[in-house]
């Protein structure tokens, strides 16, 4: 696939903000590295965001370390003040990719409403609203894509026993180690985790397809094909936002 990444910031092209959607599985994270690489933007994790605020204990991780250390979900407010601090710094002017927010609708209206009345106007950059892309996969797709996921303790190579198996069944193909199965690959979990993905994010889709600002793609076809697919949305419809 040709690459047009890595190009210097004057002649990159602008993306705007994009916010990936999709369930466990879906391949959110190896698409958030293929936009990166191709438009050179930054990928703003909000859940490396916290474990750096809580790592170098500034003022926003210490008031994070409180909740999460009674195991209580860090509060939307404190969340915004974390996730605003990160999208004033410069290399975000252009554009850049959001994993793991917004998670609600109330995420999702702060953030046009940052982006509208805070952020535009202490920015050079004109006034550009987030392109939300899901990622579709079929269910028993994702099923396989989960339960089928094994690690190896040693040199953390992934397998999946059923789409990509070892050489050896439930051994590492490099150093022949027994294969693991983390916590979050369990029966049980993976049905929580997907539950929880279809309540908390159809009203996160439904806001952004009532503005105009939702685009599906395929999740089931190979990485390269789906990324074409977004790369072409992203090109497709910058225009409109920005």
């Amino acid at each position: 696939m040709e690459k047009r990444g890595h190009l210097e910031e004057g002649t990159a092209r602008r993306t705007g903000p994009i916010i990936l959607l999709g369930p466990p599985g879906a391949g959110k994270g190896t698409q958030a590295k293929r936009i990166v690489e191709e438009y050179g933007v930054p990928q703003i994790s909000t859940g490396d965001l916290l474990r750096s605020h809580v790592k170098n204990a500034t003022a926003l991780g210490r008031l994070a370390s409180e909740f999460m250390g009674r195991g209580d979900l860090v509060p939307d407010e404190l969340l915004y003040d974390i996730v605003a601090e990160r999208l004033r710094a410069p290399d975000c002017e252009r554009g850049f990719v959001l994993d793991g927010f917004p998670r609600t609708a109330a995420q999702a209206g702060w953030l046009d409403a940052f982006l509208q009345h805070e952020f535009f106007e202490n920015s050079r950059s004109p006034k550009c609203l987030p392109f939300v892309i899901r990622i579709d996969v079929d269910y028993n797709e994702l099923w396989l894509r989960l339960t089928g996921r094994r690690t190896c303790p040693l040199c953390g190579r992934i397998y999946n026993i059923h789409l990509q198996p070892p050489r050896v069944d439930e051994l590492c193909d490099i150093d022949g180690s027994q294969l693991v199965t983390r916590n979050d690959d369990r029966d049980e979990v993976i049905r929580e985790r997907l539950l929880a993905y279809e309540q908390q994010t159809r009203p996160v889709a439904e806001y952004y397809e009532e503005k105009g600002r939702l685009v599906s793609v395929d999740g089931s076809l190979p990485v390269d094909q789906v990324a074409r697919q977004i790369f072409q949305a992203i090109e497709t419809h910058a225009g409109d936002r920005c």
